[in-house]
């Protein structure tokens, strides 16, 4: 594959995109479903082993800016869920600012960074 592009991540989601249509279409019995699914795994094949390396890259960057806000926002709520086995995060309750407090040290006083607004929790 040498002087080829490759795999990127808008050919990893035309392929997946693909394949679903074509359990899709399976189910239901569609054949412009099948066409469809068949034109985009086609699709994923011309772009991986395409030349023209500096074109595909500007696709997938367009695709990574359109698809930027999902991306975070799943990217955040992994991360939140792997930062609630060690600490609790509470908000201030004047500027709803997130503070992220350390598990395990009993009842506490809270500074909010933002406001300077003094709480007690649990943590």
């Amino acid at each position: 594959m040498y002087g080829r592009y490759g795999v990127d991540s808008f050919g990893k989601f035309t392929i997946w995109g693909s394949l679903i249509l074509m359990l899709i279409a399976g189910w239901t019995h569609r054949g412009i479903l099948s066409w469809l699914a068949w034109a985009g795994i086609i699709y994923s094949y011309f772009r991986m082993f395409s030349k023209n390396t500096y074109k595909r890259a500007a696709e997938n960057q367009k695709y990574l800016q359109m698809t930027r806000s999902i991306r975070t926002f799943f990217y955040r709520q992994r991360n939140i869920i792997t930062q609630r086995k060690t600490h609790h995060i509470y908000k201030c309750p004047s500027c709803k600012q997130k503070i992220r407090v350390p598990k395990g040290k009993g009842k506490i006083e809270i500074r909010c960074p933002k406001c300077n607004t003094r709480f007690i929790k649990r943590s």
